[in-house]
């Protein structure tokens, strides 16, 4: 269940499967750095999405049988009579310094919507297991019938390491909500050609066929297949992606140990984990509005990288069996 860009991917990768159209939530981004003002702005109209999520979703509810729910962070998409899972790696949303009381408030305020699953799955390592994990502040939360009932799953994505070389100097992922998707976009083709090297820059737009070349060592490709953009990403020395947590998961799946991290402006959860990787001495952090490729990626080479963490092959297995598999069995 999914629209746009995600449907139209999906679509691509999966032509056998049935799809659900469901609109995305309103997104509270703006061409400006300033995400709260829009996110107030914008609520009324979510929450009237969810509740139209939640019309539509009891609809094929009732023409449908399902055994298991799991619901990647769509608040509505949950039934009381069939086991419901929330997958999210945000207990609690980051905002700025001087909003901290109202940060804590949103622990309270998700535990509304999150009563009605039976158990949340955060994709991301314990905080509590004496280590250092990829989510930081966000998968914690200090609302008992929350904590209870989250199961720490550890990193989830489709992306494998494979037995490639590593011959390819840059990879450039460009991704996000627009206007700020085609900002970057901008951006990286304005400069990425000053870099030394085989270069590749990913524009994340599945709706396009733009496969050229800008030189004799820069690629440009408006989409490539999952497979692909894994192939390039185990070829890659040096990645240039925003910091959303998804991408953050494959860097770490593949022991990536060099990466030039620009979050999307107004953000929040991208520009902390942004600002969370740089002060652990992970990965350097640039905002897009002063990016310097030449002298950005040359400071970004001491950096050492995630701490290794289990991959997902081993999390899938122990998430069904400690899990999941109850349900299905």
């Amino acid at each position: 269940m999914c629209s746009g860009n995600a449907l139209a991917l999906l679509q691509r990768e999966c032509p056998q499967c049935d799809f659900l159209s469901f609109k995305d939530y309103p997104a509270p981004y703006s061409s400006s750095r300033f995400f709260l003002p829009a996110f107030a702005a914008g609520l009324p109209a979510l929450l009237r999405a969810m509740r139209l999520e939640k019309k539509r979703f009891d609809e094929i509810l009732a023409e449908n049988r399902f055994d298991l729910i799991i619901s990647d962070n769509r608040m509505s998409v949950y039934s009381a009579a069939i086991p419901s899972y929330f997958i999210s790696h945000q207990l609690r949303y980051s905002l700025p310094r001087l909003l901290y009381p109202l940060e804590l408030m949103t622990m309270p305020f998700n535990s509304l919507f999150h009563r009605h699953f039976k158990g949340l799955i955060v994709p991301d390592i314990s905080p509590d297991n004496g280590g250092k994990n990829l989510s930081g502040k966000l998968c914690q939360s200090c609302v008992p019938s929350t904590f209870r009932r989250t199961y720490y799953a550890g990193i989830l994505t489709s992306t494998r390491k494979m037995n490639v070389a590593e011959d390819l100097d840059y990879l450039a992922i460009v991704s996000g909500p627009e206007p700020q998707r085609s900002a970057l976009e901008k951006i990286i083709l304005r400069q990425i050609q000053k870099l030394p090297g085989e270069k590749a820059v990913l524009l994340g737009s599945p709706r396009q066929e733009r496969h050229e070349k800008l030189d004799a060592t820069t690629t440009v490709h408006s989409y490539v297949s999952t497979e692909e953009k894994a192939r390039l990403m185990n070829r890659a020395r040096f990645i240039i992606s925003r910091s959303g947590y998804t991408t953050m998961m494959e860097l770490a799946e593949l022991e990536k140990r060099h990466a030039l991290l620009t979050p999307t402006p107004g953000q929040t959860e991208q520009e902390y984990l942004s600002r969370y990787y740089a002060r652990e001495g992970w990965f350097l952090s640039k905002s897009q509005y002063c990016l310097r490729l030449t002298e950005d990626v040359k400071a970004a080479m001491p950096y050492r990288g995630f701490p290794e963490i289990a991959k997902t092959e081993e999390n899938v297995k122990r998430l069904y069996r400690e899990v999941l598999g109850r349900h299905l069995a």
